[in-house]
């Protein structure tokens, strides 16, 4: 990626970690431990108490064994409600851990929810919405890596509006980001799911286009956009018509690295500019809007 998301030191990192219970829970299930201990004991001295009844009834020891009989029940049973009322505690207390949880839990998820947020900020445009240069530049040059293994080609369109400046100049800015907004969603429009479309900054654009299979597909698609942004755009109650410059370079056959296959486009677009409001490969005559 172009921006290259920012790491934090696990010790010095406020965020909590879900896989840490809060003090309240830890202490609930330490205590539930000790009250499956006291339940376990209370168990042993019953069956202890039992045995040795069963012990002084075989010896004929009838009236002592009634005896022992209430007075190992009684003590059991104190213990046992011992335990209730440990169990209670420890019902209370795994209460309030559960809602300590789920406020971690929540916390977590808010503060994921806000990583994606800045991540998604850190690498698109504010105004435009679309990616930034940065992740362009990521993901041109994962589509060279990718063109390499696959033999396919790729395209890069670089875009400038014509007589865009005018639009701000007597409207204002506000209005020119409305436009901006509506050219990148035109863009957008065209774009298939492997390519990209990025705001390289003022009224410049960049058009990644992933194994497009030919110059003619390539020259079709510029067509198609520069139709698609010279449509009126009815933006605040104005009508606007935006052209476009676009200049073409191509992988490999124009450049084999991001910074020279952009280099190129940059220099097709001027080509077409100067010569005609149309678009240009690189190394060839800028060519017209087809009508």
């Amino acid at each position: 990626m172009g921006t290259t998301p920012m790491t934090t030191d696990p010790t010095t990192d406020p965020t909590p970690n879900a896989a840490e219970a809060p003090p309240a829970l830890q202490r609930a299930l330490v205590q539930s431990h000790e009250v499956k201990d006291k339940v376990e004991a209370c168990a042993d001295d019953l069956a202890g108490a039992n045995e040795g009844i069963l012990q002084q009834i075989a010896a004929g020891a009838t009236t002592l064994a009634a005896a022992k009989q209430l007075e190992d029940g009684q003590s059991v049973e104190a213990k046992v409600q011992e335990c209730v009322d440990d169990l209670h505690q420890v019902t209370d207390v795994l209460a309030q851990g559960v809602e300590d949880l789920k406020r971690v839990e929540a916390t977590l998820a808010a503060s994921r929810v806000s990583e994606r947020e800045a991540t998604h900020r850190a690498m698109h445009d504010a105004a435009t919405g679309l990616p930034n240069r940065g992740l362009f530049d990521d993901r041109l040059a994962h589509g060279i890596a990718t063109a390499d293994r696959h033999a396919w080609t790729l395209a890069v369109f670089f875009i400038d509006l014509d007589q865009f400046k005018p639009i701000n100049d007597t409207h204002g800015h506000a209005t020119g980001d409305a436009v901006l907004k509506e050219v990148a969603r035109r863009l957008s429009s065209n774009a298939r799911d492997e390519d990209t479309v990025c705001r390289n900054g003022g009224d410049e654009f960049l058009y990644l286009l992933v194994d497009p299979k030919g110059q003619a597909n390539v020259e079709s698609m510029a067509i198609e956009v520069l139709k698609n942004l010279a449509r009126p755009m009815e933006i605040e109650g104005m009508s606007f018509v935006v052209r476009a410059s676009i200049g073409i370079a191509m992988y490999p056959a124009d450049a084999t690295t991001p910074a020279e296959l952009l280099r190129c486009a940059d220099e097709a677009m001027y080509h077409a500019k100067r010569h005609s409001r149309g678009y240009a490969r690189h190394g060839s005559i800028a060519k017209p809007l087809a009508s």
